[in-house]
């Protein structure tokens, strides 16, 4: 069971993949994590510019994170946990993937999608946001202070790789 969630950081001095997040006040970055059950990160997104939300390209970066799990021998036809954000009609990565979607259905889309959703499993999806509030003990992760969004993105490996170490 994969959990999913995205994630903003402030930006200091700008750089690439920055803008403004009117919610914010204040220029930010998104990226977007996948964890295991463990609470364990297994991959992350490219930066995104602040202004968009979690769903912006969705399906290209999720396929880039799938892809770098599946070069490296990691099954991804698993169970995906994501929040109401997440609850797109373009998701049709999952299918592609053989992915079962356990998705909360977000009230302002108005949508009705006939999909499985489970509540008990839902719960926990939390461990992604536990690695979340875990990265934001590091300063470059919290306020990015790196112009380059690639710098941006090995600080929140190291990161991971440092809440994997912790978790061992």
């Amino acid at each position: 069971m994969f959990s999913f969630d995205g994630t903003q950081s402030l930006i200091a001095r700008g750089g690439q993949a920055v803008g403004y997040q009117g919610r914010k006040k204040a220029k930010t970055s998104n990226m977007l994590v996948l964890t295991d059950s463990q609470g364990i990160p297994l991959a992350c997104s490219e930066a995104i510019s602040g202004e968009h939300n979690d769903a912006y390209q969705l399906e290209e970066f999720v396929e880039n994170m799938f892809e770098s799990l599946r070069s490296s021998n990691i099954a991804t036809d698993w169970l995906l946990n994501a929040d109401a954000g997440f609850d797109i009609e373009s998701c049709a990565f999952c299918y592609r993937n053989d992915i079962i979607d356990n998705i909360d259905k977000n009230k302002r889309n108005g949508s009705e999608r006939n999909t499985f959703f489970d509540s008990l499993l839902y719960k926990c999806r939390f461990v992604v946001e536990n690695d979340q509030c875990l990265a934001d003990a590091f300063k470059a992760i919290l306020i990015r202070f790196e112009t380059n969004k690639i710098h941006w993105k090995a600080l929140n490996i190291l990161a991971f790789c440092v809440i994997l170490l912790r978790q061992l």
